[in-house]
């Protein structure tokens, strides 16, 4: 049986869990929470990063310097409708968007969250490993396989099913401590 693409599957879910954790704001400032902050640009919804560069100077700063001075009201509208918690304030050149200090009862919550974010990425990596094992059922009913080579299948797949969800709670850890240490 061929697992390649079980495996990418899976890749694919952590993945997706990490790139949702680099949109959690942990006190410190991270340019991906803009990711999906888009502004009309000339009739084209356009990420802020292709209009404005988008730096760090200070550990909870984020300074955004359009390169077309007409399009500031626009970015600072679209930071306040994305709702990332953020006020933008515009002083007429860039736009800085300064992140407060965490409370311990906010990190909890942040905690809280990733935590939950983690069960749905191992909720999906489960439902890859029954699709998996649901194939190699169906393959070895039509004979195409035998017994033995189901067995050797189902241990193949919880071992990457295992791998997988190691690696989430790896991820986990290291964002946890990252929040709570902030």
């Amino acid at each position: 049986m061929d697992y390649t693409n079980l495996k990418e599957k899976m890749e694919k879910a952590i993945n997706a869990y990490n790139e949702r954790l680099s949109e959690v704001r942990a006190g410190r400032a991270n340019p991906a929470i803009l990711n999906k902050v888009k502004i009309d640009y000339y009739g084209t919804p356009t990420p802020i990063n292709q209009v404005a560069g988008v730096s760090v100077p200070e550990a909870r700063l984020i300074v955004i310097q359009p390169w077309d001075a007409s399009v500031l009201k626009e970015i600072e509208k679209a930071i306040i409708s994305a709702d990332i918690g953020i006020n933008p304030n515009n002083d007429g050149k860039v736009i800085r968007l300064a992140f407060p200090e965490l409370n311990e009862e906010r990190r909890k919550e942040i905690v809280k969250d990733i935590k939950k974010m983690a069960e749905e990425a191992k909720v999906v990596i489960r439902n890859i490993r029954r699709d998996g094992i649901d194939e190699a059922k169906s393959k070895q009913k039509d004979s195409e396989m035998t017994e033995d080579e189901l067995k050797q299948a189902e241990n193949e797949i919880q071992k990457m099913t295992d791998k997988s969800i190691e690696e989430i709670e790896s991820i986990l850890d290291k964002k946890e401590k990252e929040v709570m240490s902030v």
